[in-house]
C-alpha cells in the first residue's frame, strides 16, 4: 500500500487519513523460537543476505557465509526472532565453562536498524543467565563498523585485536552484572538488600 500526499487535498484532511492509515494498520508480531534442522535453509538464506554487505570490505564472503549450517545446527543453540512469521534474525550460540559463546548475530537487511539485533543480543544475555554464566563473549571483523558500534553500545568491550586474512579481527566481552546489582543500582540503593520474587 502507498500513501500519496496530494497537495489538493486540504492538509488537515491528509493528516487524519495518515493516521487513520498508521491506526489501522496491524501492529508487528515479533517471537522467538529455537531452531529445528527443517530451519537450516532459511537460516543460511538470511545469513549470506545479512553478511553479504561486508563482502566489497573484505574483498572476501564472510566466514559465516561460508558455514555447513546443516553441521552446525548440531553443534550449536540456534534462536530465531521472526516479524509476523517471517525469519528475520537469527542468534547463534554456544555455553562455554565461563562464558556464553555468541558465534553469530545476524538480522535480515530488510528488519535491520528496527532493534532485533540488539533484541537477540539481550536474549542472549538471558541465555547466559540462566545457564549461571557471567560473560558474553564474540569475534567480530573490525571492517563490520556498525557491529562494533552496537556491541560496544551494549556494553561489550574489545579484550584483543589480532590480524586474520589482512583485516582485523576484534575478541569482544560484556560482563554480566548479578541480577540483584543491576536492581540495587538502577534505583539507587547502595546499602540495602532487595529481594525479587
Amino acid at each position: 500500500m502507498t500513501l500519496s500526499c496530494d497537495s489538493r487535498i486540504p492538509a488537515p484532511v491528509r493528516l487524519a487519513g495518515i493516521l487513520f492509515w498508521v491506526l489501522c494498520m496491524p501492529p508487528h508480531y515479533v517471537a522467538f523460537r529455537t531452531a529445528v534442522a527443517d530451519d537450516v535453509p532459511a537460516i543460511r538464506s538470511l545469513v549470506r543476505q545479512a553478511y553479504s554487505r561486508w563482502t566489497p570490505a573484505l574483498g572476501r564472503e564472510p566466514r559465516a557465509m561460508l558455514v555447513d549450517y546443516y553441521e552446525a545446527i548440531h553443534d550449536f543453540r540456534f534462536d530465531l526472532l521472526t516479524v509476523d512469521g517471517h525469519l528475520a534474525g537469527v542468534l547463534q550460540t554456544c555455553p562455554c565453562a565461563d562464558h556464553l559463546w555468541i558465534e553469530n548475530v545476524a538480522v535480515h537487511p530488510n528488519h535491520q536498524r528496527r532493534g532485533h539485533g540488539q533484541s537477540l543480543l539481550v536474549l542472549a544475555e538471558q541465555l547466559a543467565r540462566h545457564a549461571g554464566l557471567d560473560a558474553l563473549r564474540l569475534l567480530t571483523n573490525a571492517a563490520f563498523t556498525s557491529n562494533v558500534a552496537l556491541f560496544e553500545k551494549l556494553g561489550y568491550s574489545i579484550e584483543q585485536s589480532e590480524p586474520f586474512m589482512g583485516g582485523t579481527t576484534h575478541y569482544m566481552t560484556r560482563r554480566l552484572v548479578p541480577a540483584a546489582a543491576t536492581i540495587r543500582s538502577a534505583h539507587g540503593w547502595n546499602n540495602e538488600t532487595r529481594t525479587t520474587a
